[in-house]
């Protein structure tokens, strides 16, 4: 299916591109998110009349991306849970927990943008975490998990 993206995708291209992609992750999920619309000659049209106020949404967004993840950068977080001698957690810190986290600073970000490459962390311990604000902007905290010892 030919779409017309109405911003930046990774992997797939930026605003106003139009690129062929599969139909189920156009219908499923592009075109649902208002990522895109179907190519067709009147929403070309359409795209074109409104590409000024696309692009200044584009910036403010990315705009506000960056001034968030300046105040991220460098961040260390700080979570406890109850763990045994050996350092493992009974449970496991996810990334809503690190969200929670962060809006308990005043910094609100969705639990999808921190990303957790080795899964949930389950040993007390200071790991590295990305925070992807934006297509382009990805912020670094650290997540300093602390036991518990009951």
């Amino acid at each position: 299916m030919q779409i017309i993206l109405l911003e930046k995708v990774a992997n797939l291209g930026g605003l106003g591109d139009v690129v062929k992609v599969k139909d189920g992750y156009a219908r499923n999920y592009l075109i649902p998110q208002g990522l895109a619309k179907r190519a067709t000659a009147a929403n070309m049209a359409e795209f074109e009349a409104r590409r000024a106020e696309l692009e200044r949404l584009q910036a403010e967004k990315l705009a506000a991306a960056q001034a968030l993840a300046a105040k991220l950068d460098g961040l260390m977080i700080q979570i406890t849970r109850k763990a045994g001698m050996d350092g493992r957690l009974f449970g496991s810190v996810t990334n809503a927990d690190v969200a929670e986290a962060l809006s308990a600073q005043g910094c609100e970000v969705e639990r999808g943008a921190i990303r957790m490459p080795n899964g949930p962390l389950k040993s007390v311990g200071d790991f590295q975490l990305e925070v992807a604000l934006h297509s382009d902007v990805v912020a670094t905290i650290t997540v300093s998990v602390l036991g518990d010892a009951q």
